[in-house]
């Protein structure tokens, strides 16, 4: 059973790890556009990891429903780890649309970059606030500590 239950944490961290990366990406973007620097910017690496990377994310919060469902019979027993999960849920929505919607209509564009990357970057704080109630959740209903 602990093995199953390792999953959900294991593919998380690594996407978040990645999330790590695709704002490094969206850096490079922002820096050439607000603050003049010529930078490199890899639109098609930032797009496509992007989108993997929050669809880890919603998978995980759907898998993690899941997990506490079958095998402690339950909903939302993980307190504020669930509550946060479900809380990223329409800001997950929003990055990947609002992402979407710029690869797909190319133009200049100041402010919903902004806010795509300022919801994104709340995204990967949530995300590291989990690794941290994640701990807690695996410590306790897991190894029984």
């Amino acid at each position: 059973m602990t093995i199953v239950l390792l999953f959900h944490p294991v593919i998380q961290g690594l996407a978040t790890l990645l999330a790590g990366y695709v704002l490094w990406l969206g850096l490079q973007r922002f820096r050439s556009r607000h603050w003049h620097q010529r930078v490199s910017f890899k639109w098609r690496s930032h797009v496509n990891l992007g989108i993997v990377t929050l669809g880890l994310w919603l998978a995980g919060l759907v898998g993690g429903l899941i997990m506490v469902r079958v095998w402690w019979h339950s909903f939302m027993i993980t307190k504020i780890h669930g509550k946060v999960a479900l809380a990223m849920l329409p800001l997950l929505l929003f990055g990947f649309f609002s992402g979407l919607y710029m690869d797909r209509r190319k133009k200049k564009r100041t402010f919903l970059p902004l806010l795509h990357g300022s919801n994104n970057l709340l995204l990967l704080i949530l995300a590291l606030a989990q690794a941290y109630t994640g701990w807690w959740v695996y410590s306790v209903y897991v190894l029984g500590h």
